[in-house]
């Protein structure tokens, strides 16, 4: 495909998913949701709102534009094996797929499969060669690279399984946010977006806290209250109420709300329903902990300024297309396979 045919099925596609009807929303919602207890109405909206922002002709255009050789004349078939944590999280690998050239070879996530498949159909109501281009399968083979998104266990399996292609295997990350004790209430609200967007599963949210010494953790817990309609999700509610138990039950050292519960430690990655946190004294030795860490972090959300790469408080789940995951361009690994 041409780079001008792309662009346009592409627009047309985010025009599409801008226009549907509220039956069809809720058919499609329902139907995604008895897939997936985690996708409500809502975390589906946020998902499509942020695909409609990627699909216009002007990002489009600019973004395959900085890849001068893309899209490739002689495609090549590429492997996905896509997450399914969040709804449509894999379909901006598909889209680079698709983007460069190249085939979507896709192993769709048993999680995701409902609003995945509803793409790639209203992909090839605008255009038949689609259907011939992003391809669902049950197993990955007979391809000429991979891009593989899972757990620390799968991404061992995946190494091995695709060792012989080139590939980009993505593990578990999460994101952190670091908190000067000067935020306002209002900079605090738009954190509770990095932290319970999603119920809190997307590698884009905030999972641990970086307090400044000055700064109590309970300011935190009052400013997220505004955020307790996250409790009416079973799931949810049901992950609160376990851990709250473990932790009482331990003698655990913690920090509750009706819905969210604070505790001190070491680890960046946390439960729903959890933050972790820690205190600083200066940016010099916070910075060094977090390059530390950084293969285990996707974002670091801040308003304070950094010697590292920082998101405003409230944009984490709001990626630009060339935002890329794990901060590899996935785009250029394309255009040299």
């Amino acid at each position: 495909m041409t780079k001008e045919r792309l662009i346009h099925s592409f627009t047309q596609l985010g025009k599409t998913l801008q226009k549907l009807g509220n039956e069809e929303k809720e058919q499609l919602f329902i139907r995604a949701f008895n897939e997936n207890l985690w996708f409500t109405s809502d975390n589906i909206n946020k998902a499509l709102k942020g695909i409609c922002k990627w699909l216009n002709e002007t990002d489009l255009k600019n973004w395959i534009d900085l890849y001068p050789g893309l899209p490739l004349k002689q495609s090549k078939k590429v492997g996905l094996v896509l997450a399914g944590n969040i709804p449509m999280v894999g379909f901006h690998d598909v889209l680079c797929v698709l983007m460069s050239g190249n085939k979507a070879i896709t192993k769709l996530s048993s999680k995701d499969s409902v609003l995945m498949n509803y793409l790639r159909n209203e992909l090839i109501k605008i255009d038949t060669e689609f259907e011939k281009l992003w391809i669902v399968v049950e197993r990955i083979k007979d391809i000429d690279a991979v891009i593989a998104t899972g757990s620390d266990n799968s991404a061992r399996y995946f190494h091995q399984y695709f060792s012989k292609y080139p590939n980009i295997i993505r593990k578990n990350r999460t994101s952190v946010a670091v908190l000067s004790g000067f935020e306002s209430k209002e900079e605090l609200h738009e954190l509770g977006k990095d932290i319970f967007d999603y119920f809190g599963l997307g590698c884009r949210n905030v999972t641990y806290l970086y307090l400044h010494e000055s700064m109590s953790p309970v300011r935190v817990l009052d400013a997220l209250e505004v955020y307790s309609d996250v409790f009416h999700n079973n799931k949810y509610a049901n992950n609160y109420e376990y851990y709250r138990s473990i932790y009482l039950v331990n003698g655990d050292k913690h920090l509750a709300s009706n819905f969210l519960l604070l505790k001190e430690g070491e680890s960046l990655f946390t439960p729903v329903a959890n933050l972790h946190y820690s205190y600083y004294k200066d940016l010099k030795g916070l910075e060094q902990n977090i390059q530390s860490r950084i293969e285990d972090i996707q974002c670091v959300v801040s308003n304070t300024k950094l010697g590292i790469k920082t998101i405003p408080f409230g944009k984490s789940q709001e990626p630009e297309l060339w935002d890329y995951a794990d901060g590899i361009d996935t785009m250029k690994y394309l255009g040299t396979i």
